[in-house]
């Protein structure tokens, strides 16, 4: 036989599993009806169980696992059908309606707004970004800027989330599930990073530099051009140039931005040591309450899944199945718990969309806890 033959066959196959498959769907859309009028759940997971079990059992030992990734999809695909046609419901449903509806239709041009670090800071460059007249407060750590907003002392914070190089601020999202918070709107910001040091210093003098330990990791080969000199992790690459700026020492230098060396009377001793030219930190603009502004785009999630075999896959199979771009996956180990993680997902889909509704109402089903943070959009 020759290749076309084969693939011929295999065409008269996918015929045939395709008609199946209709078949399946009009009756999972029947069941639908049916425990809709019997106020029954779209899942029941002890028979999908079985089922998977009994179809284990009766595939070939070498399709085993074959015809349970097969199958599990195809129960994936047959709930999201029932879910369209039964349009679940819950209660971050009803409070994303209640936003929209309530949310005015323009950003705020001006507010109290809570960020780490001192005036310098990155954080503070992407809050003028937000912000046409913000009204800055500065705090020591990620920690009191979340406690900030849940204490209504300021109505925003910024807050960096990723880095375009260096990856995630994992102290943050380790606070995201400490606090209560709602995320109304994200903003990326080009990072540029410079050798900053006292008017007349030369590069011999240096003995020690202070930063952020994600702009060091940003500046790694330039750091590795000076073997004999003390890097220094600090709180911020702000906090950094003023400890430069305040010391009696000429040989403490910092990694900071060019607004810092004008703000604390340093010199640019080399510019741009940024490993990548490409280098951009996200920030997310966090709020107390609920608030989605027209055009939001992109949803954040925190959840936790069942600890089993296939969980993770079961939802993904959900994105896959409506349509829904993910953009981020994160994991982050959960202390009280034993080797288990919250799941951190971003995902791209208008606020408006049924895909978007659907799969919120299905989150219950899919994930022992979840926590919705929010819809928006991101500056760029």
């Amino acid at each position: 036989m020759e290749l076309t033959d084969y693939r011929g066959q295999l065409d008269k196959i996918d015929s045939e599993l395709l008609k199946l498959f209709a078949e399946r769907m009009d009756i999972a859309a029947e069941i639908a009806a049916w425990k809709k009028e019997n106020n029954m759940p779209v899942l029941d997971l002890r028979r999908e169980k079985e089922k998977l079990r009994t179809l284990e059992e009766q595939s070939p030992e070498e399709l085993k696992e074959y015809t349970a990734s097969l199958f599990s999809l195809i129960m994936e695909l047959s709930r999201s059908r029932q879910n369209r046609l039964l349009h679940p419901t819950s209660p971050e449903t009803e409070a994303i309606e209640k936003a929209l509806k309530e949310t005015p239709q323009l950003f705020p041009e001006t507010a109290m707004v809570a960020c780490q670090g001192v005036e310098g800071a990155y954080s503070g460059i992407a809050c003028e970004k937000l912000f046409a007249r913000p009204g800055i407060f500065y705090f020591s750590t990620f920690d009191a800027v979340f406690s900030a907003i849940e204490k209504g002392l300021c109505r925003y914070g910024v807050i960096p989330v990723e880095n375009s190089t260096a990856g995630t601020v994992n102290q943050v999202y380790d606070l995201m599930r400490k606090h209560d918070f709602r995320i109304v709107r994200s903003v990326r910001v080009k990072v540029d990073h410079n050798l900053l040091v006292k008017p007349g210093t030369k590069l011999k003098d240096i003995r020690e530099i202070y930063s952020h330990a994600q702009a060091i990791a940003q500046c790694s080969d330039f750091l590795a051009t000076l073997p004999n000199v003390k890097v220094i992790p600090c709180e911020n690459t702000a906090i950094a140039a003023k400890k430069a700026a305040e010391s009696k020492d000429p040989g403490i230098a910092a990694l900071s931005s060019r607004a810092c060396s004008k703000l604390y009377g340093l010199e640019i001793l080399k510019s741009d040591v940024q490993d990548s030219g490409n280098n951009y930190t996200r920030f997310i603009c966090i709020s107390k309450n609920l608030e989605i502004y027209p055009g939001a785009n992109r949803t954040s999630l925190m959840m936790v899944l069942p600890h089993e075999p296939g969980s993770l896959y079961r939802l993904l199979s959900r994105f896959n199945a409506l349509g829904i771009n993910l953009t981020k996956l994160e994991s982050r180990p959960m202390p009280e718990r034993s080797f288990e993680f919250m799941f951190y997902f971003d995902f791209d889909t208008s606020v408006y969309s049924p895909r978007f509704v659907q799969l919120m109402g299905e989150l219950k089903d899919l994930s022992e806890e979840y926590e919705y943070l929010g819809s928006y959009s991101e500056v760029i």
